[in-house]
Formats: C-alpha cells, structure tokens, sequence
C-alpha cells in the first residue's frame, strides 16, 4: 500500500525572506487549541509581525494572529494572539538559546503547514537587512524580470 503524504501551505510570512537574511532554518510543531486548528486549517492564520522567544527550555511562537474559527464558540477570554509553544527536540532548543544569545540573529517563522495530520512550523535564524541590501535585493528581483521577459519574447 502506498501512503502518499500532501503538504499544503496554510501561512505563509511573505516579508521574512525581505527584511531578513535567512541563515538555518528549522522545523517544529505547534501546539493549539482545536478551535485554532479549524481557523489555520481554513487559511486564516496569519504570521505577519511574528516571532520566536525561547523561555527556559521551552521555545514559544509570539505575535502570530490566529483568529478563532466560530467566533460565537468559541470562549469569551480567547486571546488571537497568544504566545504559543513550539515543539521542538532538547537538542534544538539548546542550540536555539545558544544562537538567542548572539547578537543580530533574531528566530523568524516562516511558515505554517500541515505534515500528516500535524501542524508544522517552519522558522529560520535569521539577520536583519540593512536598507541598502533590501535595495540590492529589489534590483535582483526587476533584473531577473526584465531577463524572463526579453527571453520569452525571443522565443
């Protein structure tokens, strides 16, 4: 019998790879509430703003919104944006702290999707851009537009 697993993407932090350079990333699971599995299952989660804070040897995901799925079910005193635990292996979380330490790096999510019936979260360490990187990226980006569209008129 073949077991064929589908990834979907339910989150995506789309100015991560922008305002930050990506140095390692890593992949662990989040604990929620299973209303809060109803709201990211149906792509309403949101990582804009998000970041990661490791607290003794438990690492914690903070400011990501997610809304709740009925809000009419669900409890008065819900906080959307709650900090929420990230489950990741002892050896991680040591090297996490580790890396928390240094300065420049800061934890980013990156994503949000599903492996099997579990919620993954996908993180990165990452530095911050300067603003003239953030420039040279943006001349990157409209050269390699420019190179598509003269390659595909000459077909």
């Amino acid at each position: 019998m073949l077991l064929v697993l589908t990834l979907m993407q339910y989150a995506h932090n789309k100015t991560a790879t922008f305002n930050y350079e990506v140095i390692d990333k890593y992949e662990g699971g989040l604990s929620l509430l299973g209303y809060e599995v109803k709201s990211v299952k149906n792509k309403q989660a949101s990582l804009k703003g998000a970041y990661i804070v490791v607290r003794g040897d438990e690492v914690f995901l903070v400011g990501a919104s997610i809304p709740p799925y009925q809000p009419k079910n669900t409890p008065e005193d819900y906080d959307s944006l709650r900090p929420r635990k990230v489950l990741v292996t002892k050896k991680e979380i040591k090297k996490l702290i580790d890396i928390e330490k240094t300065k420049g790096l800061t934890l980013i999510p990156i994503s949000l999707y599903n492996k099997g019936r579990n919620i993954k979260l996908e993180f990165a360490v990452a530095r911050g851009k300067k603003q003239f990187d953030k420039r040279e990226t943006i001349k990157k980006r409209e050269a390699k537009i420019e190179i598509d569209r003269t390659l595909k008129k000459s077909r």
